[in-house]
């Protein structure tokens, strides 16, 4: 059990039959009548948000999370196949329980596999990671850092908008979280 006087944004809790996380929390104290929380919650499952009330000190269950590193061997068929990194298990993962950054998983990268229960909540693939580019216009003489973007495509087939100078076979840093090229590897 955790109280509402201890909720920080990232703290994980178990709210109508699912794990929510704190995005965001105020703490009120108004002049008259007694202090409540009021939090931004987004549910880990579905992604939606919603804000909740809570009175001050009020109690709700923890979420009991389990992080475990692991790296991705291969691809079968539709399923992305990892490894525990500690117990050397293999488990197969489809791409919607991977979520939308399956765009940068490569073979031999380690992510971050969060369960709750029997149940894959989420993976967290590194801030950024290093692709080569396979597919985008050529670059011509003149062509400067300030310039403006070009669309390029990755070795994992995801779509990032590059300097105009970015040629094929260049290996680029992109950020996974906001799909933004970071610079030349």
């Amino acid at each position: 059990m955790i109280s509402s006087n201890d909720f920080r944004p990232g703290v994980s809790i178990e709210l109508d039959g699912g794990v929510w996380r704190v995005v965001e929390f105020l703490h009120v104290k108004p002049g008259k009548g007694s202090a409540f929380v009021r939090t931004k919650l987004k549910n880990v499952q579905s992604g939606s948000v919603v804000e909740r009330t809570f009175r001050a000190g009020e109690t709700v269950p923890q979420a009991n999370l389990e992080k475990s590193v692991m790296q991705h061997t291969y691809k079968e068929g539709e399923q992305f196949v990892f490894m525990d990194m500690e117990t050397y298990e293999e488990a197969p993962l489809s791409a919607s329980e991977i979520g939308d950054r399956v765009k940068y998983l490569k073979e031999g990268m380690e992510v971050n596999v969060i369960r709750w229960g029997a149940q894959v909540l989420e993976v967290e693939l590194p801030n950024s990671v290093v692709l080569e580019v396979t597919q985008t216009d050529p670059g011509v003489k003149g062509d400067t850092a300030t310039g403006g973007t070009k669309p390029a495509i990755v070795e994992t087939g995801a779509q990032v908008m590059v300097p105009l100078f970015i040629s094929i076979g260049e290996r680029i840093k992109v950020d996974t979280r906001t799909d933004t090229y970071l610079g030349r590897e």
